[in-house]
């Protein structure tokens, strides 16, 4: 098993990487993809199956783009994730490592997401038995997950393992109310229809937001609304927003609150988070407070430390350690999300934080720290991207002490521990799963001045 979920395996001199197996499988191969340095290749046919595998418990399962190794038992996905998090440090970052800690198991393996988003289609992707039933007429009208590597096709769907009820019967109400009442689902390539985008988040506290996203404003979306909140009088947050964009981003767009308030809640030791319909939030909260916990533990917190908190978002970790700090100082780039990190702190009393934004090669120069101190300890958690070059420039000019790297891409995580080699030695390695039945895996490492 390697990067992405696939597998590999060598013929003679070629490299081929395999998509829809498990390491064991014997199998026929059709190559999909050439390049000079390897091949890209799915199964046509199997021999023998793998002692690995298990049976997948969701009917989706292989046209569906998520959940690629529920064919593969939870335990060995645990193995595979560790062994990905050490082969990327040392082939990419090839810096000294401390005995990498076992990995942490994500609280729950099914019903874990709380956030998940649904796009509607008026030709929905059908799969190979439905091409074959002559016997029965689909209704291409559908709204569902994008099908693997391509954005045009929709697969409808019956019963999704990841977000907790209701949020099934939600996204199935909309469904059905739209095709009953002859609303136009969105057309993707040519950006026309009404209805577009369904996001469902559910909280810990039981708080429940809906956001329905249409491409312009017709007098059946209100009517669509008012049936929903009857319906589900669980939902607490009730919004929709107008997007006649090239894509389905709306943090530059008004989001309208139909009913209830404009945001929901989440809680974790003691703190309540408001999490707004632009606000990030990672999207496994039980798994976040494993992560959390990971970090504030590496950070070695005695209550007199300046921190500094890259990549801030709503304030999680920022508010999550203020307790142990004499001082938090937040940066992050999305103006709303450090409004929401304001506010997450005044709501729970925490008077030990202020929050900057901006873009973080920008604001971090030499009159931020300046103004704020050398920081003790930084905590940076950057997109999957990574640090740009000239905030890891930075940190090595600041020379913290301690820094606590928590990275949801392995890849650009080692990139960037190699540039902080030259000052930093890493001390101990944690690898979090947040992403059962997926190859994603979040790492946090802690890094201490030489």
């Amino acid at each position: 098993m390697v990067a992405e979920g696939k597998c590999l395996v060598r013929i003679e001199n070629l490299v081929v990487f395999v998509s829809q197996v498990a390491p064991g499988d014997v199998v026929d191969l059709r190559i999909t993809r050439s390049k000079k340095s390897f091949l890209e290749a799915v199964p046509t046919h199997f021999h023998k199956y793998s002692e690995r595998r298990v049976q997948p418990f969701c009917e989706h399962f292989g046209t569906c783009g998520g959940c690629k190794w529920q064919h593969i038992g939870y335990d060995t996905q645990l193995q595979y994730k560790h062994q990905q998090v050490a082969d990327t440090l040392q082939r990419i970052g090839k810096v000294a490592l401390p005995e990498i800690q076992p990995i942490l198991p994500s609280p729950s393996q099914t019903y874990y997401r709380n956030k998940l988003e649904y796009t509607f289609s008026f030709m929905g992707w059908l799969t190979e038995e439905q091409i074959k039933d002559e016997t029965t007429e689909y209704d291409r009208r559908v709204l569902g997950f994008h099908t693997p590597a391509r954005f045009d096709k929709i697969l409808d769907v019956n019963h999704c393992w990841l977000q907790p009820d209701p949020s099934n019967q939600i996204r199935l109400a909309v469904r059905n109310y739209a095709r009953q009442h002859d609303l136009r689902f969105g057309n993707i390539i040519k950006q026309t229809g009404l209805l577009r985008n369904l996001i469902i988040r559910t909280a810990n506290s039981g708080d429940i937001m809906v956001i329905l996203q249409c491409y312009r404003q017709h007098q059946a979306i209100e009517p669509l609304l008012d049936y929903l909140y009857e319906r589900f009088p669980q939902i607490t947050s009730l919004n929709y927003v107008l997007n006649d964009k090239g894509n389905e981003t709306f943090h530059d767009l008004e989001v309208v609150c139909y009913k209830g308030e404009p945001y929901i809640h989440e809680e974790m030791e003691g703190l309540r988070f408001r999490v707004g319909p632009k606000s990030f939030y990672q999207t496994n909260s039980e798994g976040a407070y494993n992560l959390y916990k990971v970090a504030s533990d590496f950070a070695q917190l005695t209550g007199n430390e300046l921190v500094y908190d890259l990549y801030t978002g709503a304030g999680t970790i920022a508010n999550f350690v203020a307790r142990q700090a004499r001082h938090v100082v937040g940066v992050e780039y999305v103006e709303q999300a450090v409004a929401d990190a304001r506010i997450n702190s005044e709501i729970n009393g925490v008077t030990n934080t202020e929050f900057y934004a901006g873009d973080m090669k920008d604001v971090l120069n030499a009159d931020f720290i300046a103004q704020h101190g050398r920081p003790d300890v930084v905590i940076t958690d950057p997109p999957r991207a990574g640090m740009h070059e000239d905030v890891v420039r930075r940190l090595l000019e600041m020379r913290a002490p301690r820094i606590v790297y928590v990275s949801c891409n392995p890849a650009t995580q080692a990139r960037d521990l190699e540039l902080l080699d030259e000052a930093y030695k890493v001390t101990r390695v944690q690898p979090v799963d947040m992403f059962p039945h997926t190859h994603h895996v979040e790492n946090v490492v802690a890094l201490e001045l030489r």
